[in-house]
């Protein structure tokens, strides 16, 4: 399917051939894109399926299309990642929302801590902003879901809530296993589970709330011996978490092992003669 704009609309059960009203998308759509009759788009329905879809009509008010085609849509990534991120600063925070959406986070679980500036009350404003920014992103990136923003939660209750292998990365975790070593030593199949991340605040988890994650069964790990901000430390874990899974590319091929000598030596290119020692060559082979 070609590079179009997508946009994420319920299905009402479309086929090819189907008439959809697409005036939802009309600010889009007539404002932003100033699309005309004629041009394609593609409409997602979040459920595996994407719409090749040619705009019929577009007025001052309304828009309508028509169903060219259906294709399967782009694979959501066989590891479920949910991020738990300690609130920080508005503009920060949705930062974190729409990069980790592009490395494939599914869900984002915003944490109130005790270091948290933000509290709870003050996000559910923010809750539709939030979605539309994930959405946004989603169809930026070619996702074929839009990830979830859940409500806020205090830290306790996402300690306990998380699900699958939870790791934490703790600016004071010296003496910890790194994150990418630890993610090295999953199990077989664990990156095409569950995960859960957690990370801190501005300012940190407190020592005594690290301690408490680890009670609640959080593996501490570290992201090495520089201090990231919050939302770096957020995005670096996402990446490695993610390319451990294979979803950022090929993993890389490992070294291959010692060989003996006298094997693994290069191919010769064709018809390429194999040059003799001096000693062997004759009076005509000898060089100038």
């Amino acid at each position: 399917m070609p590079a179009l704009h997508r946009f994420f609309l319920p299905s009402q059960g479309w086929s090819v051939g189907s008439e959809v009203d697409l005036t939802p998308l009309h600010h889009q759509l007539a404002r932003v894109l100033r699309a005309a009759p004629g041009d394609r788009i593609v409409l997602l329905d979040g459920r595996g399926s994407a719409y090749l879809t040619e705009i019929r009509a577009i007025d001052r008010r309304r828009a309508a299309g028509l169903v060219a085609e259906v294709q399967p849509a782009p694979p959501e990534p066989a590891l479920r990642l949910t991020l738990y991120q300690c609130a920080l600063k508005a503009d920060k925070l949705e930062w974190v929302w729409q990069k980790g959406t592009e490395l494939g986070v599914v869900r984002f679980v915003p944490v109130v801590s005790r270091r948290t500036l933000a509290r709870p009350a003050l996000f559910t404003a923010k809750a539709r902003r939030w979605q539309t920014i994930v959405r946004e992103a989603a169809e930026q990136c070619q996702r074929g879901a839009v990830p979830v923003v859940e409500p806020a939660v205090e830290l306790a209750a996402a300690l306990q809530a998380a699900q699958g292998i939870k790791l934490l990365p703790w600016e004071a975790g010296a003496g910890r296993p790194g994150l990418a070593a630890a993610l090295r030593a999953l199990p077989d199949g664990a990156l095409a589970g569950e995960i859960s991340l957690l990370i801190g605040p501005e300012g940190g988890l407190e020592e005594d709330e690290v301690t408490a994650a680890e009670a609640a069964g959080w593996q501490i790990v570290s992201l090495g011996s520089r201090i990231l901000r919050a939302e770096t430390a957020a995005l670096a874990a996402a990446t490695l978490v993610m390319a451990a899974a294979g979803e950022l590319g090929a993993a890389a091929t490992p070294p291959a092992p010692p060989q003996a000598a006298g094997e693994g030596r290069p191919a010769m290119p064709p018809n390429h003669e194999p040059q003799r020692p001096a000693h062997e060559m004759t009076p005509t082979d000898q060089p100038d």
